[in-house]
C-alpha cells in the first residue's frame, strides 16, 4: 500500500530543499536551493523515528556531508537508508554505521554504462544480502523514454528505464528509490506516466520522488499505482519551509494505511 516515505537531503553539511536540476558536478553556482534548515540532520532523523516513518533515506549530495549523514543515522540506529557517493569500498562503512540499507547509484556506471560486476562487488561487501541494498535508479526524461542520471542527476546514461532493465536488476536489490529529475524541487506535480509505469514494472517496493505538492498527490500515487509506489514529497513539506503540506497530515495518511 502507498506510504509516505520522508528524506534527509544534504548539501555542505545542511539539510537543505533544492531544485535537483541545478545541482552540478563543478560549482554551485548554478544551484537553486528552496529552503535551509536552521535544525541538524538528527534533528529530523528523530522526529521520523518517534513517528515510525521507516523507510527514510539520507541523501549526501556532494562532498562534505559524512558527519551531518552519520548524526542522522546516530539518531536512529537501524532506521534509515543512506546514500550518495557509495562504492563497493564503503557500503559496508555504512552498514556499520547504522544505516537499515545503502543506496547506490553513480558507482554502478562507470562511463554511462551499467555494471553488473560492480553490483555484484557492492553486493559482495554486504555478504551478499540484497536486503541492504537499495538501487537509485533517478532519471530524466529523454525521447518520451525516462534513462538513469548520475553525478547530481547531471549526466545521461545509456540505461533505459523499462520492463527489461528493472526485471534485470530486481534479483539483486530489495528496493528502488527512483527521483524524477526533472521535476525534483520543482512543487508543480508528480510524472504520473512514470510513476504508472513503475508500478507495472517492478514487484519489489519502489518509492518515487519528485514534484509532490499536496497530500492530494498521496492520494494520486496510490490511484495510478495500485499502492503499489510510495511517495517522497520534499520541497512542499512545512518542516522543510514549505506550504503545500503538513508532516502531521502525512503521519496520519501512513497510519489510515
Amino acid at each position: 500500500m502507498t506510504r509516505f516515505r520522508p528524506c534527509i537531503d544534504l548539501h555542505a553539511g545542511s539539510v537543505k530543499q533544492i531544485v535537483g536540476g541545478t545541482l552540478s558536478t563543478t560549482s554551485d553556482a548554478s544551484l537553486k536551493t528552496n529552503w535551509t534548515s536552521e535544525h541538524p540532520s538528527a534533528y529530523y532523523a528523530d522526529l521520523y523515528r518517534k513517528h515510525a516513518l521507516a523507510g527514510a533515506h539520507v541523501i549526501m549530495l556532494g562532498p562534505g556531508n559524512d558527519e551531518a549523514a552519520m548524526e542522522a543515522l546516530g539518531a536512529w540506529k537501524g532506521g534509515m537508508q543512506v546514500g550518495g557517493g557509495i562504492t563497493e569500498g564503503n557500503a559496508r562503512t555504512w552498514i556499520e554505521r547504522g544505516a537499515e540499507k545503502i543506496i547506490i547509484t553513480s558507482y554502478l556506471f562507470p562511463d554511462s554504462k551499467f555494471s553488473m560486476d560492480r553490483l555484484k562487488a557492492v553486493l559482495k561487501t554486504l555478504d551478499n544480502d540484497k536486503e541492504k541494498l537499495v538501487i537509485d535508479l533517478s532519471c530524466r526524461r529523454k525521447d518520451d523514454k525516462w534513462f538513469v542520471a548520475t553525478n547530481k542527476w547531471q549526466t545521461i546514461t545509456d540505461f533505459e528505464l523499462n520492463q527489461e532493465s528493472i526485471s534485470l536488476l530486481e534479483p539483486h536489490c530489495s528496493e528502488f528509490l527512483i527521483h524524477a529529475a526533472d521535476v525534483e524541487g520543482l512543487q508543480r506535480g508528480i510524472d504520473h506516466e512514470l510513476v504508472s509505469k513503475l508500478a507495472e514494472w517492478c514487484s519489489i517496493p519502489v518509492t518515487y520522488a519528485g514534484g509532490g505538492r499536496s497530500i492530494e498527490d498521496l492520494e494520486l500515487v496510490k490511484k495510478l499505482s495500485k499502492g503499489k509506489v510510495d511517495l517522497t514529497i520534499g520541497s512542499a513539506l512545512d518542516v522543510f519551509g514549505g506550504t503545500g503540506v503538513k508532516f502531521e497530515d502525512c503521519v496520519k495518511w501512513n497510519s489510515k494505511q
